[in-house]
């Protein structure tokens, strides 16, 4: 998470909320650049909390979509970390 920008968690944020899209939709939606689109996607890909698609309307573009399992992970790992701050914070 520490590597992701503020643009790719913004991305998958909109890519959670409102299920699949093409760089397309993403960019007309956000109003972001297509290279800043690109890049927010490679990054999320890499990290597998974002999955490449094939997109049966329209094979030139791909749909990304949160990859479920991770985002489960992530949230659990988020809890662990939040309550274990929260723990050392109180004992200090």
């Amino acid at each position: 998470m520490a590597e992701l920008t503020p643009t790719a968690l913004v991305v998958l944020q909109e890519l959670a909320a409102k299920g699949p899209m093409t760089p397309l939709e993403i960019r007309e939606q956000m109003g972001l650049p297509s290279r800043t689109v690109s890049t927010a996607l490679r990054r999320l890909t890499e990290k597998k909390l974002c999955l490449k698609i094939p997109n049966l309307l329209d094979m030139r573009q791909s749909l990304y979509a949160v990859d479920p399992v991770r985002m489960k992970e992530m949230q659990i790992d988020f809890y662990v970390n939040r309550t274990a701050i929260g723990t050392r914070m109180k004992v200090l």
